[in-house]
């Protein structure tokens, strides 16, 4: 584990290009050891071709990703998951698993030789459905549960993982605003071990609220890094939304976002 502060998770240069559409252009973007970095911008602006280059689901075609100084293609495959574990914004499950039998394939990363799940990782994988509030859908197949819940499962095997980086591309998306305002409370209890995360949201309110910063994507590049209040501006919601909006300062001081119809 990183010092606080220092880069757990770091993007040199990166750029990626599917055939001559250009997707992410020269991206330098550092996530900090203890805080929630938040990636906002419009469709198409490359957040999550960003957290495929992190868990190597993509190669970049030049720059590099670094987990605490380590370049990521020196990793194997169960080092690097015992590093990042990611909670996907679409996961197509074709076999009925049940919810426990999914949560628990987040310890893959911790299991001995022969692979045998010890009692222990089937506690630790019950504590995380716990957690997440999930524990009622135990025995329920993943294909019956709606949306929101496969999303809280999902979550709650990215915890039981016990990874040191936690990568969400809209968590919240399907979740009403109850179970949103617990899944980034869950997040911040995450970081507050020492640990770290990076959350993709199109909700800028709730981004604003929940981030320690925020880095602004747009056609690829990189419009800014800061905290919420100088990143959440109406003159980058043009750049990078090109709509306008107000933003306006909520009770706790974070902006709040009002687009213009």
């Amino acid at each position: 584990m990183s010092e606080p502060g220092a880069p757990a998770l770091s993007f040199e240069g990166v750029a990626i290009a599917f055939g001559e559409r250009e997707i992410l252009s020269d991206v330098d973007l550092d996530l900090r050891t203890g805080e929630v970095l938040g990636i906002a911008g419009g469709n198409g602006a490359g957040k999550t071709t960003l957290l495929r280059i992190a868990s190597r689901v993509l190669a970049p075609s030049a720059g590099r990703v670094r987990i605490g100084g380590r370049d990521v293609t020196s990793l194997s495959r169960r080092e690097l998951a015992r590093e990042i574990a990611v909670v996907p914004q679409d996961v197509q499950v074709s076999f009925p698993f049940r919810a426990s039998e999914v949560v628990l394939m987040g310890r893959s990363p911790h299991l001995g030789a022969f692979g045998y799940e010890s009692p222990a990782d089937v506690e630790r994988a019950r504590t995380a459905m716990t957690r997440v509030a999930v524990d009622h859908l135990a025995d329920r197949s993943i294909l019956e549960l709606s949306g929101g819940e496969r999303q809280l499962v999902l979550i709650a095997r990215a915890l039981a993982q016990d990874a040191e980086i936690l990568l969400l591309d809209e968590p919240t998306a399907h979740l009403d605003l109850r179970h949103r305002i617990q899944v980034l409370v869950l997040v911040r209890e995450f970081v507050a071990t020492g640990r770290s995360a990076i959350v993709v949201s199109h909700d800028l309110s709730l981004a604003a609220r929940s981030c320690d910063r925020m880095a602004l994507l747009g056609s690829g590049r990189l419009l800014g890094v800061g905290r919420p209040v100088e990143i959440v501006t109406k003159a980058n919601l043009r750049v990078a939304f090109g709509i306008d909006a107000d933003v306006l300062a909520a009770p706790d001081g974070a902006p709040l976002v009002v687009p213009r119809i």
